[in-house]
């Protein structure tokens, strides 16, 4: 009773909206409505109509068959070894690369902030790799180890016949290394970014203080660092969940390299098979969206109570 009546004297106390905020609302709702329908069109139908075809049989190699058949795509594919190999895959991969992401992306964020000479060549140079199309990039790093084609065999202490891509988990690191190469310089710039809003003030007075370099970065960089790498594995982490381009130009799933994406690429395109594939599509934005919770609500809440990570 207590606390409803204090909601109610607080609303009663709660001064009246006048009508220029009211305009201003009103104002700011048509400027964004332009980008809302956008959106709508661009990502929720898509999505509306991915889950009414993953309820129905539709494969059109067999057009005058199907109908719907409800959960079973979900039951047939959640129940289906191929389907947890290849989330594991993908799992490895994801965990794998942006952990070597993380700690390369540190100290690349690291050297072009303390570059003394040539700072904006040193960033330019950088970034180079993130400014070339994915496909592009794979099929480099492809070639490059490519027994026929590569130069990587001629290198001392590897051998000639070599085969990177006829063994799963030598596949699997050349895929690492193109998708570590390929966007680390999107996680150091990130990481520059929160470098930069750190006071160098801290640091000087953490040198009269006697701290040394490893302290300081510990006990400074890190904690003050942390919104700014949950921002970077939040963005990075579900970009590498939905690795594709570079598992389809060098293996395309050949010696259990299969990743999520590559699966429902082959039940939609392939296969032609839009009940299964649309089904695929669902749980891979599924996981997502969890992906996504669990960094917003594990970390979010944290950061927004001022202490993050605590």
């Amino acid at each position: 009773m207590e606390a409803s009546g204090a909601r109610m004297r607080l609303g009663r106390n709660r001064a009246p909206v006048s009508e220029r905020t009211r305009s201003e609302r009103r104002l700011g709702w048509l400027l964004c409505a332009p980008a809302v329908i956008a959106m709508l069109l661009v990502t929720a139908y898509p999505i509306g109509y991915a889950v009414v075809l993953s309820l129905q049989d539709v494969d059109l190699r067999f057009p005058e068959e199907g109908g719907f058949v409800g959960l079973d795509n979900y039951v047939a594919v959640l129940t289906s070894e191929l389907w947890w190999t290849d989330l594991l895959n993908t799992v490895f991969i994801m965990v794998v690369t942006v952990a070597i992401e993380l700690v390369l992306g540190m100290l690349i964020a690291l050297v072009m902030y303390r570059a003394i000479f040539g700072r904006g060549l040193v960033r330019t140079v950088v970034l180079i790799p993130y400014g070339i199309v994915t496909v592009v990039a794979a099929f480099a790093w492809f070639y490059a180890f490519n027994p026929d084609t590569g130069f990587v065999n001629n290198l001392p202490l590897i051998g000639d016949e070599t085969s990177w891509f006829g063994e799963r988990f030598s596949a699997f690191a050349v895929i690492i290394l193109a998708e570590v190469w390929k966007t680390t310089p999107f996680m150091a710039l990130l990481l520059l970014a929160g470098l930069t809003t750190i006071d160098s003030g801290l640091y000087e007075a953490a040198r009269v203080d006697g701290a040394n370099a490893w302290q300081r970065f510990w006990k400074i960089t890190l904690p003050l660092m942390k919104p700014a790498i949950l921002v970077a594995l939040l963005f990075r982490t579900l970009d590498a969940f939905r690795v594709f381009d570079t598992i389809f130009i060098m293996t395309r799933g050949a010696q259990d390299t299969e990743s999520v994406s590559i699966l429902g690429f082959s039940q939609l395109i392939s296969r032609l098979n839009l009940g299964l594939g649309s089904a695929v599509s669902v749980l891979i934005f599924l996981c997502v969206l969890l992906i996504a919770f669990v960094f917003v609500r594990w970390f979010g809440v944290r950061m927004a109570e001022g202490r993050p990570g605590a």
